[in-house]
């Protein structure tokens, strides 16, 4: 009987370790945190600059003629009785189809980034991606180290712009 308590003693104190060893490995670094804090901003990034060039379409559509006409459009899309009411041409509805062509390409379009710069282990790796979006899941604090660090990158990038394009200090 004392021997089958010792036993399982010792197991139980080897699976401790075991685990601990586990979750030992299981910390994130800062670097990793950068990493996918870096990547996480360039996906965002790309995103912005890609609906910046949506709206500079809706906008400045020549068939269309602003936001004004484009929301109306909207509003009426999917009801044919509407969309005669407002006398949509077919010239209108070729460019309007051409616009959401390109709002359905740019989901694609960052997703494919975002999985490109993922698989790129100089960039981040899959298993950091892995590793931090977990922690990120189960620690509040790598949560919060992330999301401030990319509050920091969009800030120097806002600025970064801002400066190229003329607008900043």
């Amino acid at each position: 009987m004392k021997t089958l308590f010792v036993s399982a003693f010792l197991m139980l104190s080897f699976i401790s370790v075991n685990v601990f060893a586990q979750e030992e490995s299981e910390v994130v670094t800062d670097e990793e945190i950068e990493k996918f804090a870096v990547m996480e901003d360039s996906v965002m990034a790309f995103y912005e600059k890609k609906n910046i060039e949506l709206i500079d379409m809706i906008r400045n559509n020549e068939v269309i003629e602003g936001a004004g006409r484009y929301n109306e459009i909207k509003a009426a899309w999917d009801d044919e009785e509407k969309l005669a009411e407002i006398e949509i041409t077919d010239d209108e509805k070729a460019a309007y189809e051409e616009i959401l062509a390109f709002m359905g390409s740019l989901g694609d379009e960052v997703r494919e980034l975002k999985i490109e710069l993922i698989k790129n282990d100089e960039i981040l790796g899959v298993a950091t991606f892995n590793k931090v979006n977990k922690a990120m899941k189960e620690d509040p604090e790598v949560k919060e180290k992330v999301e401030s660090l990319q509050a920091e990158l969009k800030e120097k990038r806002t600025e970064d712009e801002d400066t190229e394009s003329g607008t900043g200090a």
